[in-house]
């Protein structure tokens, strides 16, 4: 009968006896199955074995094992056993051609049935059965990892019942076959897993080494023996710290307990020196893990590679810059030094320094009444004693070719070159000299022509000097030359014009001057960071105080009251708050703090455009003369900055003429020579814009100018001024890379001099941007996010964006806004941050928001802005800003010019019938629009064209050329996608338009309207299109 479930237990009288000989067999079957196993590896053969003795034990025809496809629903057997006579299944077959019980082992059950013929899974494929000998079957599924992969099958010719025991003892087989040839795979994976890493190991390009934690090698490859120089035998249980540098020993160890104290496989990395059995020292660079054990039984792998060529060249580089440092320091130093003794000393010094000398020597060019005496001037490496008892050196065979400015004499051996020697009566250097072999002499020639001298160099050993030795050594004599020349000049000056005492004197002076300059220095720095230190809280208190005032005032005027006593009290309190914003913005000014907004200026338009101002404060007893200058060059500098700074001055000269004088501004191109640059700090020399500002007051005192810039210092009576106007203008001065000047004498004026780097380029002067005028609400209810991590700031700020009607989010931090801006449906018009806020700041706030949301507005507010959004002093090109402390106004007007950045208020009207085209024209004129007008496409297309960007909308009638409306409409979709386009409409004509109603940058209206429809249409348009470009 055909079953896969268990049959019960026999029941015959002899069925005990013959299940104690069926347990005997199986019990045998095992012990041979476990014999069997322990000496084969292949999962093969393990299979097989265990087959065989299945077939054997329960005399069955055929036993064996198959792996699956359960997609293809095949078997495909290698190898089975088959009894004597019974014809083997190896190969693939096809489990439907023998029935559906597929379906069962796909499932994970077992199949059993005594006979194919009774059982309904294989009744109609029975004789299929049969013909292989597998009228009885059991099939146990093997399942790895949850799939099916495998087979066990025994099967028997005729039919057969198959007892519980025997299919627990097939499932006993099964599972210890699966559990062997499964030891068997993962042992096999092991073993080709050291065998990879063994190949790894030894065949790295890198050293690589394995030891114990008292760092004893128990293994290394090739590249580690090639870096240390020995051999594996040798270095196998030798301590690898027995050939590290002794230097490094420490920090070996230290990196073996932090390996040791960390998890297996984190690597610490070190650089150290080995010392090599030749002797030779190479750096390494090493990664040490732990890979096995812990404590004393630990394993480490250590990976090392080779860096000497690479510390090689990074030494060559260090070498390279510290020439070139030299060389600049020297050439800094002879540009300034105008004493020959100081100049000869700093080349000399160099020299030995560039070329790696023993010692340098510079000898002046003296000639006596036989022509051939020369002077030691100066030594370097070496005592002026150990040349002094030897006498002055002669023009020799060696030493005449220098002297006489015939070119550079180099030797790798001087006592082996045959000029050597040729000065009798001696012969070479006298007994006692300084030991010479390398030799370099170069000469020193002054723009006349005349030798004024020779650099000497000289090292005790061999082939010590380049090339590139000569080389320099030939530019640094000419820098000496052109500085000796100068030394020379001015000496020579001195000496004709001034006593030594007055020179004592001049010295003294300018060291005085110098330490005075750096107390100067000291100071401007101490204040100005200070004054970084606390304006940004200052600020953020003043744009609490100043904006509740105006709020007050405010509330005043719109409740109508006449407290003239109140506002008085609010006008005190609000003018008290702007001296005290005006007060921390000349701290940041003179500190060079401030924000700068630099743009290409025109100086002469800038200072007749601020004339009418400048009058304005000079009064009427004080005349105002500006004199200009044609083809004046251009300066790069903050506009704003600059008026404030000549404001400053005009103010100053007006208070030194009490009654009355003149005023005179004047400009013209300069030059600032070397020698002038030399002379005054931090001016570099070249071409300039000079503005000189002169008054005929009552000048200064030598004191007063010498302390003029100071912050605080002021000679006005207290309550008259802060003393700091003067400071903001030498700031903003030195921020703008430029020069401030001042000549005074008492009784006579005085004459500032602002000097301004020229710009060199074709930058185009830009025209001063259309800014809102007054105050205007929001007429789009835009959506503006505050973050801002001071909360009265924040409450000032959101109430006052409100108050303009304005949609308002609000963040304390960064993190807050971003989360903020995810949430939003729809798209934020304009952020609004501080620049200053922990965990994030206001910088990187705005450029994650614009990763959320691409072309986002931004507007920064702070009371000091560090470089989060300024480099060198200069807000970065395209940021916005507005400082705190700031007023309801100008809130409103700087956000107000954000987003309206990019619109012009100009509309083009596409119109074919002539007088309707006027009457929509002069409409939308009086409702504020800038208009153009077009009667054709063609004329259209070519003003959209040359507008380049200018038109913010587009009024399209439908009457233009018949049908031709829609045509148009996709030449200018053509020319900007962006572009704002409004149809007016009639009576089926809206239909042309079907396809294009989800761009949302058009919209339609249906004619007749009226104006105030077409602005409404207008708006909602403008608002659509915004947000979706």
């Amino acid at each position: 009968m055909a079953s896969d479930r268990i049959p019960p237990a026999a029941t015959s009288p002899n069925s005990a006896p013959r299940s104690e000989r069926s347990f005997e067999a199986r019990l045998t079957a095992l012990l041979e199955l476990n014999d069997r196993f322990r000496d084969l590896e292949d999962p093969a053969e393990i299979a097989y074995a265990a087959a065989e003795i299945l077939g054997r034990t329960l005399d069955v025809s055929r036993a064996g094992y198959g792996t699956i496809d359960p997609k293809a629903e095949t078997i495909t057997i290698e190898r089975d056993w088959n009894a004597p006579g019974i014809q083997s299944l190896a190969g693939v077959l096809h489990f439907r051609d023998y029935g559906s019980y597929i379906d069962d082992l796909k499932g994970g059950r077992t199949v059993v049935f005594a006979d194919a013929e009774e059982d309904p899974r294989t009744a109609e494929t029975a004789e299929a059965l049969k013909a292989i000998s597998a009228q009885s079957v059991v099939n146990m599924p093997v399942n790895e990892q949850g799939g099916f992969v495998a087979l066990l099958y025994l099967n028997h010719a005729t039919a057969r019942e198959w007892s519980r025991d025997e299919l627990d003892f097939i499932r006993d087989v099964a599972e210890r076959t699966r559990a062997v040839v499964e030891r068997r795979r993962v042992e096999q994976e092991l073993k080709e897993s050291a065998e990879r890493f063994r190949t790894v190991f030894e065949n790295a390009a890198v050293g690589m080494i394995e030891i114990d934690a008292d760092w004893r090698i128990l293994g290394a490859n090739a590249a580690y023996c090639d870096i240390v120089g020995i051999s594996r035998d040798e270095l196998v249980e030798q301590n690898c710290l027995a050939f590290t540098h002794e230097d490094d020993v420490e920090l070996s160890q230290s990196a073996l307990r932090a390996a040791a104290a960390r998890p297996k496989g984190e690597r610490i990395s070190f650089e150290k020196r080995y010392i090599r059995s030749d002797g030779r020292e190479v750096w390494i660079r090493s990664n040490l893990a732990k890979i096995s054990g812990h404590g004393p039984t630990a394993r480490f792998l250590k990976i090392v590679e080779d860096i000497t060529e690479a510390k090689r060249t990074q030494k060559a580089l260090e070498e390279q810059q510290q020439m070139l440092e030299t060389l600049n320091q020297t050439g800094a130093a002879l540009a300034a030094e105008l004493d020959t003794e100081n100049v000869v000393q700093i080349v000399t010094d160099a020299g030995v320094q560039l070329t790696g000398a023993a010692f340098g020597a510079f000898f002046y060019n003296v000639i006596d009444d036989q022509g051939e005496a020369f002077l030691l001037f100066t030594l370097s490496g070496a005592d002026r004693a150990d040349f002094e008892k030897f006498g002055h050196p002669r023009a020799t065979a060696v030493f005449g070719p220098t002297f006489r400015g015939e070119g550079v004499v180099r030797s790798d051996d001087i006592t082996a070159d045959p000029r050597y020697g040729q000065n009798p009566p001696y012969k070479g250097m006298p007994e006692n000299h300084l030991p010479v072999r390398s030799y370099l002499a170069v000469p020193v020639t002054s723009r006349s022509g005349e030798v004024i001298g020779g650099l000497f160099f000289g090292h005790p050993e061999v082939g010590v000097f380049t090339e590139g030795s000569e080389r320099l050594m030939v530019g640094l004599a000419g820098q000496a030359a052109v500085a000796l020349d100068n030394a020379r000049l001015f000496q020579a000056t001195q000496r004709a014009n001034q006593t030594l005492e007055q020179r004592v004197e001049e010295r003294t002076r300018e060291l005085q001057e110098a330490n005075e300059a750096l107390r100067q220095a000291q100071k401007m720095e101490a204040v100005g960071q200070l004054t970084g230190g606390i304006a940004h809280d200052f600020n953020n208190l003043l744009t609490v105080v100043t904006g509740n005032i105006d709020m007050a005032n405010r509330s005043l005027a719109a409740s109508g009251s006449s407290d003239a006593r109140a506002r008085r009290a609010l006008d005190n309190a609000q003018k008290g708050a702007e001296r005290a914003a005006a007060l921390t913005q000349r701290l940041l000014a003179f500190s060079r703090r401030q924000p700068l907004a630099p743009k290409p200026i025109e100086v002469d338009r800038l200072v007749l455009g601020i004339s009418d101002m400048l009058n304005r404060a000079l009064g009427e007893i004080v005349e105002l003369e500006i004199v200009t200058t044609p083809g004046l060059w251009r300066v790069e500098a903050d506009p704003n900055q600059l008026e404030s700074a000549l404001l400053n001055l005009a103010v100053n000269s007006r208070d030194a003429m009490p009654g009355g004088g003149k005023l005179t501004i004047e400009t013209a191109n300069v030059r600032l020579e070397d020698s002038y640059a030399a002379t005054h700090a931090e001016v570099s020399p070249g071409q300039y814009i000079m503005i000189s500002v002169t008054d005929t007051g009552s000048g200064m005192s030598k004191e007063t100018i010498s302390r003029v810039f100071e912050p605080f210092y002021t000679t006005k009576e207290v309550g008259k001024g802060t003393g700091l106007g003067l400071s903001m203008v030498y700031g903003f001065v030195k921020q703008s890379g430029g020069h401030v000047s001042i000549y005074s004498e008492e009784g006579h004026g005085t004459t500032v001099k602002i000097y301004l780097p020229r710009l060199l380029g074709e930058q185009a002067v830009e025209d001063e941007p259309n800014l809102t005028q007054g105050l205007e609400r929001s007429r789009r209810q835009e959506t503006i996010l505050v973050v801002e991590d001071d909360d009265d700031v924040r409450a000032y700020t959101v109430e006052c964006l409100r108050e303009l009607g304005y949609r308002v989010l609000e963040a304390h931090d960064g993190a807050s806004g971003l989360r903020l801006i995810e949430r939003q449906a729809d798209p934020i018009d304009l952020l609004f941050t501080d620049v200053v806020m922990p965990n994030m700041t206001g910088r990187e706030l705005a450029d994650k928001a614009r990763a959320l949301q691409a072309g986002l507005k931004v507007l920064y507010t702070s009371g000091y802005t560090r470089d989060a959004i300024i480099h060198g002093g200069r807000l970065e090109p395209g940021v916005d800003m507005i400082a705190k402390p700031f007023t309801y106004h100008a809130l409103g007007q700087q956000i107000r010019d954000v987003l309206d950045r990019g619109r012009t208020g100009r509309l083009l009207v596409i119109q074919a019938n002539g007088a309707v085209r006027v009457l929509t024209v002069e409409a939308l004129t009086e409702a504020g629009y800038a208009l153009d007008q077009a009667a054709n496409g063609v004329e259209a297309l070519s003003k959209i064209r040359a507008a380049q960007g200018r038109f913010d909308a587009v009024v399209l009638d439908t009457d233009i050329n018949g049908n031709g409306a829609h045509r148009l409409f996709e030449e200018i979709r053509a020319l900007r996608s962006d572009l704002a386009v409004l149809i007016t409409t009639e009576d089926g004509t809206e239909a042309l338009f079907e396809d294009d109603r989800q761009d949302p940058c058009l919209a339609l209206v249906a004619k007749p309207f009226t104006v105030g429809q077409l602005r409404e249409k207008l708006a909602e348009l403008d608002v659509r299109c915004q947000r979706h470009h």
